[in-house]
């Protein structure tokens, strides 16, 4: 890796966006989203014929801008907080990702998570590149009020870098739409027009999608009746272990029990609920509905460790990063995996699950019904359209099985895993577009 620093908008070198990880080991089961997904790039450029120079240019994001957020607190003092903006590659379109507000966003978060968006984006064919910025900051520690001011003030420091059609925020951990209405808001006020556009999540009141926040659990659900297809079994007999029921995955749990697979095993921050003969799972608060509810439900709860190893068709982890390491991978059974959380695999645990035979279906292809949508939203916003929930859900589906379809030819036709896959047909998208565009000189 290079050690060249990152220069950022406030002229302060961000050097820690390329640090050596201190050993293998730790590279391993502690890997940042940036050390993820440039190892995913490499992976995917040995399977085709890519210029190595494109491949170069995308380990590094075209920018990262830092800048300082002061508020005034409700009691009258000042307080300030840095907040950042990583732009990773453009050539295919504006730059699309979210904004989180929580006190361990940095800048290398942000690059990783940007190119994530970037592959994301392009495995499902969307004309936008990736971004992702946020606040340092613990948003459970502010009043509704401060969260407003903060959120304000960070559309006017990102004023210059976000727009309709050069980058467009949605929400992320720590933001919700309200959050969006009020960048936008700012953001429209300091242009002088109101410009719907320029964020994604919104309500639909102002601009919004209808089926947005459902959108990643769906496609989770719709991959995951693919996958369940795909290797010969039958969705009606299928067993469905899901870790978080967030918004990711109580939409994929309950749209999964409609369509007839039996859910086992649901789960929040403070154990899981299991039920071999399947759970009700509209019965089950999601996180949105009632915080932290899931185990008061009165079954038999278990641990969310001991959920990632039950013997189920399908385990669907859509809580969080690297909760399948190498430290557990031997020990999941499910015979497939889809992923709906960001990450939720380390490195080592992708290695020991495909030497198991076990089909890992990515991030990047299950819970791109977000960006989707999002992207869905932003052209009812540019063209002053509605579209009804019905057409939203019509529309993904044909996204996502447009997706799935492209990324299954590669897998059979290289014999690869699911990730790698659908990281070539990202890729082969991005260089081909960069192919065409050229390097400016």
């Amino acid at each position: 890796m290079s050690d060249d620093p990152i220069p950022t908008m406030s002229g302060t070198p961000t050097t820690e966006l390329d640090a050596e990880p201190e050993s293998a080991d730790a590279e391993a089961e502690h890997e940042s989203p940036l050390e993820t997904a440039r190892r995913q790039l490499e992976a995917a450029s040995e399977e085709i014929d890519i210029d190595p120079n494109v491949v170069e240019r995308l380990r590094h994001p075209e920018k990262v801008t830092q800048v300082t957020v002061p508020i005034e607190r409700d009691d009258g003092t000042v307080e300030v907080f840095t907040g950042y903006r990583a732009q990773h590659d453009s050539v295919r379109g504006p730059y699309k990702g979210g904004l989180r507000y929580h006190p361990d966003v940095s800048a290398e978060e942000c690059v990783g998570l940007a190119m994530w968006m970037t592959w994301k984006c392009a495995v499902v064919n969307l004309p936008f590149g990736g971004g992702k910025g946020g606040i340092v900051v613990n948003p459970k520690e502010l009043s509704a009020d401060e969260k407003e001011r903060l959120t304000r003030r960070f559309a006017q420091e990102l004023r210059d870098v976000v727009g309709e059609n050069k980058d467009i925020p949605a929400p992320d951990m720590g933001t919700d739409a309200q959050t969006m209405s009020w960048f936008m808001d700012a953001y429209s006020m300091q242009t002088g027009e109101t410009c719907p556009g320029v964020v994604t999540g919104k309500p639909p009141v102002i601009g919004g999608s209808y089926g947005r926040e459902e959108s990643p659990g769906r496609s989770v659900a719709i991959i995951a009746r693919e996958a369940i297809d795909y290797y010969g079994k039958d969705l009606e007999e299928a067993t469905i272990a899901v870790q978080g029921f967030g918004s990711v995955g109580a939409n994929a749990a309950r749209l999964l029990d409609e369509w007839g697979a039996r859910v086992v095993a649901v789960s929040d921050v403070n154990g899981a609920l299991y039920n071999p003969a399947g759970l009700v799972t509209h019965d089950i608060p999601s996180h949105l509905e009632q915080a932290e509810a899931v185990t008061s439900q009165g079954e038999d709860v278990i641990s969310n460790e001991e959920l990632l190893e039950l013997d189920v068709d399908v385990l669907i982890p859509a809580a969080i990063g690297n909760v399948l390491t190498a430290d557990n991978a031997h020990d999941v059974r499910a015979d497939i995996i889809v992923e709906g959380a960001n990450g939720p695999t380390t490195t080592a645990a992708d290695e020991i699950f495909a030497e198991r035979g076990i089909p890992v279906v990515p991030d990047i292809l299950a819970n791109a019904g977000g960006v989707t949508v999002s992207y869905f939203e932003w052209l009812q916003d540019i063209n002053r359209q509605e579209w009804t929930l019905e057409e939203v859900r019509e529309e993904l589906s044909e996204k996502m099985l447009t997706a799935w379809d492209e990324v299954r030819d590669v897998v059979e036709e290289k014999d690869i895993t699911w990730r790698r896959a659908a990281y070539v047909v990202a890729l082969t998208r991005i260089a081909d577009s960069h192919d065409a565009r050229g390097l400016w000189p």
